[in-house]
């Protein structure tokens, strides 16, 4: 059976391409420009208590909205979708700007979210759209070296604005880039009819809205809820199983059966998973073993990250020929082999030594996700069939996403675990050893004693980072062997 229909010829395919990144880049710069322009933002408008809410209900609707936004892409087309969600996406960002407290804020920050939902995905669908099934790896080794320049221009342009201008333009930035993309989108990508009327999965939708609302709400706000995490990871599980039910029997369901049948597509949603929470290992816990364990300054914590945004796109440009030369399976293995080496090199890592280890961890992992990423993104693309591509592709970016908010939970509670059996009687050690004046007035002893016991704890947490990476092998490993981009029309396994 054939997975694709062959692309109907495109004029001006390269313009399409720049908006999409373009639109890519947007949504990639916010969560690194607004991370670096928080703590002004607070000295403003105060509420310091609701800083992790501006983030969360960001998250939270930008993850419940990608596989709707995806599915309403194949139902009613990619560029009426991708315009509702971009608009509502820069509106938020408006209004953002104007916020006369930390309440609004969030409000619109979750208006923000809304629209965010609909960027990424859909932008890689329009392109897997407009290019071959042998084009789309080189393609989309462009489009992952937009991470790359994202994560380095992000904390630096947010810097010099809340440094220079007003803070407002943290969220006005996205204005020119935004509607730049829809211009070009709305000129040149043309708009495909649609043959008959189409139904959205209503009760799917309710279902999926209160699954990953209950499920991030207990992984990102664990420490303020207390106990209130195990029902709410109750109604969580209750609402994936109702999901699932309504999945078999609805007529147009949100989530394909197909998508659950082919062993590429699967493979993806669970890669998409484990590259998510694997990447947490470095984005979120090396700078502060940087910073906490060894002393050493932002700029050296930021310089080591950045190596990992730098290995992203380099690997993800070297992974389109290697699906060519080789297979999607091949390239897949060598990407998760790097992502468990670069958590085990982690492990090397001294309170007193350099950070060679960490440089080095750092770049293999960037490079591990960026073959992955490619390599799963792209044997989606080209193994998903016209009429489900958009959901196919909103799938892989939605399980990566969840991946990221498991990952933190699963690493954050490993770190917790540890501390709480090494250093009973201290409260907060790791913020300790990250305030200056407190680290100051400790003993030499003292200090020795406390790096010492956090630095143990955090090999724990690369440890299970490196552990949670093995799951991308067997993500690799359900690829059937030899496959490859093969052109239109090539032949789908099935489970």
């Amino acid at each position: 059976m054939t997975n694709n229909l062959s692309p109907a010829p495109v004029a001006h395919r390269p313009l399409i391409l720049i908006a999409c990144m373009l639109a890519m880049f947007m949504s990639a710069i916010e969560a690194t420009i607004v991370a670096t322009a928080m703590p002004t933002i607070i000295g403003d408008l105060g509420g310091f208590s609701l800083l992790g809410w501006v983030f969360a209900v960001y998250l939270m609707t930008q993850a419940i909205t990608i596989p709707i936004y995806g599915r309403l892409a194949d139902l009613y087309g990619r560029k009426r979708i991708f315009f509702f969600g971009t608009s509502l996406f820069l509106l938020g960002s408006v209004l953002c700007g104007f916020s006369p407290n930390m309440y609004w804020l969030i409000g619109f920050r979750l208006l923000q979210g809304l629209g965010a939902g609909a960027i990424m995905p859909i932008a890689t669908t329009i392109i897997g759209d407009i290019y071959t099934a042998t084009e789309r790896p080189k393609v989309m080794g462009y489009i992952s070296s937009v991470w790359g320049v994202s994560a380095i221009i992000g904390p630096l342009l947010g810097a010099f604005i809340v440094q220079h201008l007003p803070w407002a333009l943290v969220f006005w930035v996205n204005l020119p880039i935004g509607l730049l993309a829809m211009f070009f989108l709305g000129r040149y990508l043309p708009a495909r009819q649609q043959v008959r009327q189409h139904a959205l999965d209503l009760a799917g939708t309710a279902w999926l809205t209160l699954f990953v609302t209950a499920l991030l709400l207990a992984l990102l706000q664990a420490e303020i809820l207390g106990w209130w995490v195990v029902p709410l990871m109750g109604v969580a599980l209750v609402a994936l199983l109702r999901l699932i039910r309504q999945e078999r029997r609805a007529p147009e369901p949100l989530f394909p059966l197909a998508l659950w049948q082919n062993r590429v597509i699967l493979a993806g949603n669970i890669g998409g998973v484990v590259i998510g929470a694997a990447m947490m290992g470095i984005s979120a816990f090396l700078p502060t073993f940087i910073q906490g364990v060894k002393g050493g300054t932002p700029l050296e914590a930021g310089t080591t990250l950045a190596l990992m945004s730098i290995g992203w796109p380099l690997a993800s440009t070297l992974s389109g020929r290697l699906m060519l030369l080789t297979s999607y399976r091949t390239t897949a293995l060598l990407g998760a082999l790097l992502l468990v080496s670069g958590g085990l090199i982690l492990l090397l890592l001294q309170p007193a030594g350099g950070l060679l280890w960490g440089r080095l961890a750092a770049f293999m992992v960037g490079a591990g996700m960026g073959l992955c990423n490619t390599t799963f993104l792209v044997s989606v693309q080209n193994a998903a069939h016209f009429s489900i591509r958009g959901i196919a592709t909103a799938c892989t970016v939605f399980t990566r996403m969840m991946g990221s908010a498991i990952g933190t939970a699963i690493l954050g509670a490993t770190l917790n675990i540890n501390l709480q059996m090494r250093l009973p009687e201290t409260v907060d050690p790791v913020q300790l050893l990250m305030d200056p004046a407190a680290r100051n007035a400790m003993s030499p002893e003292t200090l020795a004693s406390l790096t010492q016991q956090v630095a143990a704890s955090m090999h724990w947490v690369f440890l299970v980072s490196a552990l949670l990476s093995l799951f991308a092998l067997a993500a690799a490993m359900l690829i059937p062997a030899r496959r490859r981009p093969q052109g239109e029309g090539e032949e789908v396994e099935q489970v």
